[in-house]
């Protein structure tokens, strides 16, 4: 198949380099799903994040090691509008924008983000798709400005619970991370339906580096969110949550909600 033609290349671009990982950017913290947005239709949703305890300043400078701006106590928001093209494919587009008392709100950047799932009417067992996003963000905020995801998604309702595996590449275009070729960030969701209306339990985000030569366990990031769905009506989307990092690669506490609505255009029939 194609998606696995292009995920077996992927694999090769990767370049056996070692240096510790960036902080991770947080400002999209979701483990995605299968399902595409429905053509003719458009769903708005609202990534909110704080950091509670984050990277700090270094003393008499205001930036951090790598130049960035302190995430301690600043706040991130991500507009994502994602319309539905096809009944197995829609087209994302994100805006990123952060807030803190030492820097005042700042426009971030923007990604783009087209996706291709699996059919219904190809009977699989569980459901597949494919994310290409690609975007741009401000040297201020992330070293590599420039950067490409290629994210993978398998997930399956088995009972009550609910199972999503993304095992993402990710690979930075323009930067001090180019040198280090495709690197590999694994995510994942075990979610348990206490009702109809309440899901809850945990996610997973990684990154351990380059494929072939991951880096050291303190530089990784491993982060652990208790998180919970809310599923009040198929237009809206409600999450959130509180997530811990285990390492040193990124924010040590944050917490997290997202807020979605659908918007329909046109009458459309759901495969």
């Amino acid at each position: 198949m194609r998606i696995t033609y292009l995920a077996t290349f992927s694999l090769f671009l990767a370049l056996l380099a070692t240096s510790p990982l960036r902080a991770q950017d947080n400002y999209e913290i979701q483990v995605y799903g299968s399902d595409t947005v429905a053509p003719k239709s458009l769903m708005v949703e609202l990534h909110s994040n704080y950091s509670i305890d984050g990277f700090r300043p270094l003393p008499g400078s205001p930036y951090t090691a790598d130049g960035t701006y302190p995430t301690n106590h600043a706040g991130r928001e991500t507009l994502e509008l994602t319309e539905g093209v096809t009944k197995w494919s829609e087209v994302g587009f994100y805006v990123f924008t952060t807030y803190s008392t030492a820097f005042g709100y700042q426009w971030v950047g923007d990604h783009i983000r087209p996706r291709v799932r699996v059919p219904d009417s190809w009977h699989w067992p569980v459901g597949v798709s494919i994310s290409n996003e690609v975007g741009y963000q401000r040297a201020r905020f992330s070293p590599d400005t420039w950067t490409w995801e290629l994210r993978p998604i398998v997930d399956k309702q088995i009972g009550r619970y609910y199972i999503a595996f993304n095992p993402t590449l990710d690979r930075a275009w323009h930067g001090p991370d180019v040198n280090q070729g495709v690197v590999f960030s694994p995510n994942l969701k075990i979610g348990y339906d206490f009702t109809k209306k309440v899901q809850a339990g945990i996610e997973y985000y990684g990154q351990t580096g380059p494929i072939f030569n991951p880096v050291s366990i303190h530089d990784q990031q491993q982060q652990i969110f208790l998180a919970s769905d809310l599923n009040v009506s198929p237009k809206w989307e409600i999450n959130f949550g509180v997530g811990v990092n285990v390492t040193g690669g990124t924010d040590h506490l944050i917490v997290k909600g997202i807020l979605g609505r659908h918007f329909d255009w046109g009458h459309h029939s759901a495969e």
